[in-house]
């Protein structure tokens, strides 16, 4: 158990765009839509997802402290039909700037 805290210490600690890099909302749709939009309502209009297995992006934008942090916990722990992504610092950033940008 305490390797897995201390990996997530050191990812939470790091992330974040990259250094000089600010967060790209633009980008974070563009991986929203390729690598999430078959199971979640990406996008306010989205007719095609699995949103009673898979939680709106307008829920998860309701998330009180949402950011790139708690966003990179659920990536740790993906559930069970969540493929495999490797997703980088700051792709993960520009993805949780793509859902704050959601209406609540």
């Amino acid at each position: 158990m305490l390797p897995r805290l201390l990996l997530l210490a050191v990812c939470l600690a790091g992330l974040g765009a990259e250094p000089g890099r600010a967060a790209d909302v633009e980008q974070g749709k563009v991986i929203a839509e390729r690598w999430c939009s078959s199971c979640h309502l990406v996008q306010p209009g989205q007719k095609t997802a699995v949103p009673d297995q898979a939680p709106p992006f307008m829920t998860i934008a309701k998330t009180p402290d949402f950011d790139a942090g708690e966003l990179a916990l659920r990536l740790l722990a993906p559930h069970p039909n969540m493929p495999k992504l490797a997703l980088s610092r700051s792709e993960v950033a520009d993805l949780a700037a793509y859902i704050r940008t959601l209406p609540h």
